[in-house]
């Protein structure tokens, strides 16, 4: 029983996904502060405003505060775009350049007689028998 929850533990998707949380909550941070004290201070001079929670609706006596819900998805948004053009593209840029394809040669060519596969350097068909040409 223990040695099947040690493979399981020791499993390399298990430890990854632990690294990934790991790094992902440091990294959450950096994304954080890079939108709280420097994206949102630059739309905030732009658009004179920075902090939409003193928007409120009141309906009936109840108060909607759907400035929080901006504020939100503003900042769900700024999460988003820096970690797009910050993290995501340079990676997939960077990932390019380093796993280029190299084109696959052929190793094999078709017999014109029966259309069976056969290595190049053969001079007749394995299948029919029949000469073909190098």
């Amino acid at each position: 029983m223990l040695k099947g929850f040690r493979d399981f533990i020791l499993r390399g998707n298990v430890v990854d996904l632990a690294v990934a949380v790991v790094i992902g909550a440091a990294f959450t941070g950096i994304v954080g502060s890079l939108v709280k004290d420097i994206i949102t201070p630059l739309i905030a001079a732009i658009v004179r405003q920075p902090d939409f929670s003193s928007l409120v609706l009141t309906v009936h006596g109840g108060k909607v505060t759907y400035g929080n819900f901006l504020n939100a998805t503003i900042n769900f948004l700024l999460v988003a775009f820096a970690m797009y053009f910050f993290v995501v593209l340079p990676l997939n840029t960077l990932l390019k350049r380093l796993h280029r394809e190299t084109p696959v040669v052929p190793t094999t060519k078709i017999c014109p007689e029966c259309l069976s596969e056969i290595p190049l350097a053969a001079r007749r068909c394995s299948h029919c028998a029949q000469p073909v040409a190098a």
